[in-house]
This record gives C-alpha cells, structure tokens and sequence, in this order.
C-alpha cells in the first residue's frame, strides 16, 4: 500500500462511520413512528424502505457517475445531497402537519446519499489495497467504523427517548443535528483533499468493446442477489427486535436501544476480529463459516423454549451493563458476530475478476443494497400475521441463499 493512499484511505473509512450512522437512525426511528402514528409493523419499517429502496434508483447512475467523475466529485455529491436528505428529516420534527410524509421524503433523499457514499468508499478501498485478501482486509476495517456509527445511533436516540409514553421525531432532533454537522465537516474535508483516481484514465476502447458485460460473469449475478440478502438480514435482525421488545416484551425504548446498540457493537468487534485474519483468511471461507453459524444461531432462537437471562449490554455512556431479555433476542444480537464480515467477503468475491468492469459493477451492487428496505418490510408483514418469532424465517432463508452463495456460486464462472 503506497503512502500516498493513506489520507484518501482514511478519509474513506470515515465515510464508512457516516453512512452507518445515518443508515442506523431508521431503526430506533421506526419505535418513534409506531409510537407517534400508531402504525403497524410493516409502516414502521416504511422510513427504513424509503432509505433503502433509494438504492434502487441510484445504483446504477452512481456507479456512472463514478466512472466519469471520480471518487472525489461522486462523494462531494453524495455528501451534499445527505446534508439535503438529513436536513428535511431534521426540519419534519418541528412541522405541525405532513410530519410523517416529510420524514420519509428525507429518508429517502438519505438514502441516495448513502448509495453513492457507497458506490465511491467500497471499490476505493478495494482498489487502493490492491484487490483479493488485501482488499477484503481494507473494507473490514472501514466496517469497523461503519459498525461504531451503527452502534451509536440506536443507543443515542434510545437515550433521547427515555421512558417517554409519547414518542416523537422532535425529540430525536439532536441525533439529526450530530449527523448534520457530521456531513458539514466532510464535505469541507474532502474539498480540500487531493483523492486519486486510478480507473479514470485506464479507459481503452477497443479493449473495452472486446470485453463481455458484467453480467456474464456468473459469481457477480450471483452476488448481487446475495448483497440483496445479506443488507436485508443485517437490517432485519435489530430492526424486528427492537420491536418485539418494545411492542410484545413492554420495555422501554432506552433499554431496546442498548440491546440494538449491543448488535451493532457486536458487528464492530466481528470486524475488528475479520479485520485482523482478512490477509490470511479467504473471503469464500469467512462467508461459509458466518453463515453457518448465523443460521444455527436464527433457528434456536425461533425453536428452543424461552426463558429469561442476563445479557450484557453496550450503553450509552460508552459502559456495560445487564439487561433482562429471553434467550432468543440474546441469540439473535449474537448474529451481529456473524453478520459483521458478510458484506466485505460477498463485495471481494462478487467483484474478484471483474477487471474494468468493477466501477460499473460497484453501482449495480449498490442498487441490491436495497434488500434492506425490501426484506424488513416482509419480515414486518409475516410479524403482523405470525407473530415476531416467525418472522425470522424470512431471514433464515436469506442466510441459506447466503451459504450457498460462499460454498458454490461465488466460484468464478464466465457464461457466454
């Protein structure tokens, strides 16, 4: 790694905390929605489609954008348009009327911000490292500070909360106001900051004429879905549970958001963990024995008799406690070890191979991104008709697609 890279690696890696953190608003955010417009579970999870689904749109023209613009005006652009998307969210809690149809316009706006953050930070990093084991190492570690901006927004906004019987959006703003000035300060660093673009005078037209889509590579059609799955299950998971203890359990919303705050923390030691054996480890076996594991920890948690225990708990004030939960929702935050290097070895092994095309297909991968609105939102409908519990089949099968995604599909494989 040349020294070079080193600023334009950390300023990335940042970007990895800001995407996080404003991702993982919607999670404690949905509590507040179904506390404040007495919504059901599937349109508590709508602020957290809104972000997602805008994936979809922005994949593809982000990866465009990036090919012909660079890293450093693609995430000029991105930062911008989060500042946008935050702002509205922020401005929604000190409306008197369309609070809720304000909040999931920002949402939404977040949410191709979030894309495009994406789209640049993740094949950077790749890029710089030089691909292969390097490469999956340099994404695990910005998954670390991703991990760290997950942790905390659940937590902080369970601490605004409180005990508060009437939950709103105004009484969150602070959170807003932090990822505000969080935006602000980015978009002044990276101004200034000198970024290399390595792909951007590597083009060669006869080359590329010769050379097959994207989409005949076999393991990338392949990953793709599995990034669908993989966001809608990391999503999943926490999301559901906060619901289920604050709706079914009765707790408190400052109690959940620790217990949420814990996944994400977990997440954050599951990277530290795959940041430090990702040079000697394979991505195809990190996947298998994550998945493996995921799905052992998802099925006891739906099957095995519930009774009460202990869980250690990340809190607030940056100190551990305990909180009283059944064993299923401890074994389900337990899948935050598990879920916490899937996307950089699904991302390495997708991409493995894919030459000039991994601009164009770092675009695509971020429009699957959207699984993370899409497959929560089945999970809130199967948990209106069938109950929380069985709404994590929907995320055991994701895990399943998963496994056989690192054991068979993600093998390189060109089809004509």
């Amino acid at each position: 790694m040349k020294n070079k890279n080193t600023l334009p690696i950390i300023m990335m890696i940042a970007l990895f905390f800001m995407i996080a953190f404003v991702t993982g608003l919607q999670n404690p955010f949905g509590v507040i929605v179904k506390s404040q417009f007495n919504a059901s579970n599937l349109m508590s999870q709508l602020g957290n489609f809104a972000n997602f689904i805008a994936y979809a749109c922005m994949g593809v023209p982000a990866g465009l954008i990036l090919k012909r613009r660079g890293y450093k005006i693609t995430s000029l652009i991105a930062v911008m348009v989060g500042l946008i998307g935050v702002a509205i969210m922020f401005l929604a809690g000190f409306m008197d009327s369309a609070i809720y149809g304000t909040y999931l316009c920002g949402a939404f706006i977040s949410g191709f911000s979030m894309c495009i953050l994406n789209t640049v930070c993740n094949p950077m990093l790749n890029t710089l490292a030089g691909g292969g084991k390097k490469g999956n190492q340099l994404i695990q570690i910005g998954g670390v500070f991703g991990s760290t901006g997950a942790t905390l927004a659940p937590v902080l906004v369970g601490m605004l909360m409180g005990n508060a019987a009437n939950r709103t959006i105004q009484d969150a703003s602070p959170a807003l106001w932090l990822a505000i000035t969080i935006f602000s300060l980015a978009f002044c660093v990276l101004f200034f900051m000198d970024i290399p673009e390595p792909h951007l005078n590597q083009t060669d037209k006869k080359q590329e004429k010769k050379e097959q889509s994207v989409f005949s590579f076999r393991h990338f059609n392949l990953g793709i879905i599995a990034i669908f799955i993989y966001v809608g299950v990391e999503v999943g998971i926490p999301n559901i549970a906060n619901l289920y203890m604050t709706t079914d359990l009765g707790m408190d919303t400052a109690v959940a958001g620790t217990i949420v705050g814990t996944y994400w923390f977990l997440m954050l030691i599951g990277r530290f963990v795959g940041a430090a054996i990702g040079g000697h480890v394979s991505s195809r076996a990190m996947l298998t024995t994550t998945t493996s594991v995921a799905a052992i920890l998802v099925l006891l948690a739906i099957f095995m008799p519930q009774f009460m225990v202990n869980m250690p708990v990340f809190k607030s004030d940056i100190s551990f406690g305990f909180a009283e939960v059944p064993v299923n929702i401890l074994l389900l935050i337990l899948c935050g070890l598990c879920t916490s290097v899937m996307w950089g070895a699904i991302f390495n092994l997708a991409v493995e191979g894919l030459g000039n095309h991994t601009t164009t297909a770092s675009g695509i991968f971020m429009t699957m991104v959207c699984g993370g609105g899409v497959l929560p939102l089945i999970q809130g409908l199967v948990a209106d008709n069938f109950g929380f519990v069985n709404s994590y089949f929907v995320v055991f099968l994701g895990i399943i697609y998963m496994l056989f995604y690192a054991i068979y599909g993600s093998k390189l494989k060109v089809e004509n």
